[in-house]
């Protein structure tokens, strides 16, 4: 058993959590990962309107008696708006979800204090991913309860101040008082064991997650990315304001080269728009969009359910953390 402030909290088997992954975050998975003793993910994104919101999480509750996160990303969109973030807040206080991570924008700015306040009366925890311990201090100010501590392996939306986990970790958990997750870079047992040994609470992984039996994405996407390793990943859309870390494939070439010689959004976007994604995990096509999986994937080489991959995690991270103090005394 670890125990840490993330199992405490929500009631939990192993501090491990899912991240938010548009497309793939759904209830299956989520109820997955929370059977395993995790925390599953659903993320409010993959969903347009409050019915089919609420319907998503009534059917991760037939799934799973266990908690879950929820996510919610305030970031730019061309289909998710600002009504869709105050939709999903409103819902996740009166379904009285487990807690929400936030990512892009902290809440208070995207949707106002009036959401933190009404999620906190709801009993909802909150957490915001971010890169720097700036924006960690300020999500502690205006109430947060946790912190995940994104180092920029991860894939995603990594903030351009470009800072490793191994850095960014304990940075944070010297500057706030919260609890940290760490992710970014994160796959297994000694991952696990690394972060809690920098001052960690927990871990946040995503790309792992994809290539687990129950991640409904085509086995063709599973395989290749056990074929990659660390480089095959690449940073892009700086020029856009945006920064995401993706598989290095065709579709990210030619974002690339675009973003090279100057051109713009319109250019851009039929490359990079949520449609041609969905695509791409549902037909195995790895190189027809752009996928946002993180350096993780160098650490990853087989297809576990979310059940064997969680166990085999805490027992090495406990084996390794036992073996450490055992060095130390």
């Amino acid at each position: 058993m670890i125990k840490t402030e993330i199992t405490e909290m929500f009631g939990v088997k192993y501090p491990i959590i899912c991240g938010a992954m548009m497309w793939l975050c759904t209830p299956p998975l989520c109820a997955a990962i929370s059977n395993a003793g995790g925390l599953g993910n659903l993320t409010a994104g993959n969903y347009d309107t409050e019915d089919e919101f609420r319907d998503a999480i009534n059917e991760t509750r037939k799934l799973t008696e266990k908690p879950f996160m929820v996510n919610i990303t305030i970031l730019p969109s061309l289909r998710i708006t600002s009504e869709h973030h105050k939709m999903y807040v409103k819902v996740c206080a009166e379904e009285r979800v487990a807690g929400i991570e936030v990512s892009g924008a902290p809440m208070d700015r995207g949707v106002g204090m009036e959401a933190i306040e009404t999620l906190k009366k709801a009993g909802v925890k909150l957490f915001h991913k971010l890169g720097s311990v700036r924006h960690a201090i300020h999500a502690e100010s205006v109430g947060y309860d946790g912190i995940y501590a994104a180092g920029f392996e991860e894939g995603g939306h990594p903030l351009k101040d470009d800072v490793p986990t191994m850095l960014l970790t304990p940075r944070i958990v010297d500057s706030v008082k919260i609890p940290v997750v760490t992710t970014g870079g994160i796959a297994d047992g000694r991952s696990l064991a690394a972060a809690l040994t920098l001052g960690a609470q927990g871990v946040m992984m995503a790309s792992r997650f994809v290539v687990t039996q129950e991640c409904r994405v085509h086995e063709n996407i599973k395989n290749e990315l056990i074929k990659k390793q660390e480089f095959d990943t690449t940073l892009f859309g700086r020029s856009m304001g945006l920064q995401g870390r993706g598989l290095l494939n065709k579709a990210l070439r030619e974002v690339i080269a675009i973003e090279e010689k100057g051109g713009g959004l319109q250019e851009l976007i039929p490359l990079m728009a949520g449609q041609r994604i969905k695509q791409a995990w549902e037909t195995g096509d790895v190189e027809y969009a752009p996928l946002m999986v993180g350096q993780s994937i160098g650490l990853i080489n087989d297809i576990p359910t979310c059940n064997e991959l969680l166990d085999r995690m805490g027992r090495e991270a406990a084996e390794i953390l036992s073996r450490t103090s055992r060095m130390a005394n």
